[in-house]
């Protein structure tokens, strides 16, 4: 690959990235071909609501030996809460709620001791609240969510230690 080739993968990279923002979108995936064994490939995901990422691989190209490829290698990129392992995940599609009613006071805050079967908050799913019960006694180190966010099945909504 060129250096000019390099110059346009670079205004490429952030085009896609204009582009991410401006649609508020979450990511983008592009393959750009350059020849048989000669491409691009770049990913630019969202990792917070302020700040993008950008990922980027380009494939060596293996037939000329006279070009020259850049390895661009990903930051590393924030833990997933999902994993970490005192994550307690939503059982439910729905709508979270900090607290029983608007008003009151939220069942926990960051650095709160909670017991074992403590609420932790409520999922509302189908017009029925249902109760988020700690699976064990610990402190809360993150609250992943916010009050009336939906939240699909499987995500992860507190972290315990």
């Amino acid at each position: 690959m060129t250096k000019t080739n390099h110059e346009a993968d670079v205004a490429f990279i952030e085009a896609l990235a204009k582009l991410l923002r401006e649609n508020d979108l979450t990511e983008l995936q592009v393959k750009r071909e350059y020849g048989e064994d000669d491409s691009l490939n770049v990913r630019v995901s969202r990792i917070t609501q302020t700040a993008p990422a950008f990922h980027t691989a380009m494939a060596a190209p293996t037939a000329s030996p006279m070009s020259s490829a850049q390895v661009v290698p990903a930051p590393s990129a924030p833990e997933d809460p999902a994993s970490h392992p005192g994550a307690v995940t939503s059982p439910m599609v729905g709508t979270v709620y900090m607290q029983a009613e608007p008003g009151s006071p939220s069942f926990i805050s960051v650095g709160q001791q909670i017991n074992e079967g403590d609420t932790l908050l409520i999922v509302e799913a189908m017009k029925t609240m249902n109760h988020i019960p700690a699976p064990r006694s610990g402190t809360v180190k993150r609250i992943l969510v916010e009050d009336g966010a939906p939240v699909e099945y499987g995500a992860p909504l507190v972290i315990l230690e």
